[in-house]
């Protein structure tokens, strides 16, 4: 899927795809200089969005103590170097809400590029849906400064993304960058999965 990263993570990859379907890839550019987290993070090589849905049909998303008023978005754990997305799925999944899950399908991939002139990627996310087959909501690492969680419908994942790309250029101590620039950045991959949630019904119509 992309020859940029070890080979032992392309396999993984094909083995995912194979398992839980082809995921929608995208190559996003990120339009800025300037860093922040997670991008700029050295101990990953990218994260695993996790798209947790609960047994009521609507998905799960988080804010964090430091975001913007109102800035609620899908959870995101990062892959450490010489760790398996599934494995960093599933860790981080349980480190963030303590639910028990099955993997139902592999949404999206993201490749996030900083210029025009970037052959490498510096970051990717990958996607996947998740739903809650047991648990008590709960956040089990502390340092992940989670403050609140909130349930949306897939439809709500488009003006969400249009939220966080709206936070403004005020400068973050905590991310180490503009909120802007976070925003954008993550409004991507809530787009890619409102995009791979709606296909099967597209494809139906």
């Amino acid at each position: 899927m992309f020859s940029t990263l070890p080979q032992n993570i392309q396999d993984e990859l094909a083995r995912l795809s194979t398992r839980y379907g082809q995921p929608i890839v995208a190559y996003a550019r990120l339009h800025t200089n300037e860093s922040f987290d997670p991008v700029s993070k050295k101990d990953r090589y990218g994260e695993v969005c996790m798209v947790i849905r609960r047994k009521n049909g609507r998905l799960l998303t988080m804010i964090k103590t430091f975001y913007p008023e109102g800035a609620y978005r899908l959870l995101t754990g990062g892959i450490n170097h010489g760790e398996y997305v599934l494995d960093a799925l599933l860790r981080e999944t349980q480190e963030e809400t303590s639910l028990q899950v099955e993997v139902k399908q592999f949404l999206a991939v993201a490749a996030y590029h900083l210029t025009e002139q970037d052959q490498t990627p510096v970051f990717y996310t990958f996607a996947f849906l998740l739903d809650e087959i047991g648990g008590v909501l709960t956040v089990e690492d502390e340092h992940e400064q989670v403050d609140d969680f909130h349930e949306i419908t897939p439809a709500e994942l488009l003006p969400l993304a249009d939220r966080l790309e709206q936070l403004g250029a005020n400068y973050s101590p905590d991310l180490e960058g503009r909120w802007g620039d976070w925003g954008r950045f993550r409004a991507v991959i809530h787009r890619l999965v409102w995009q791979a949630l709606e296909k099967p019904v597209q494809e139906h119509s």
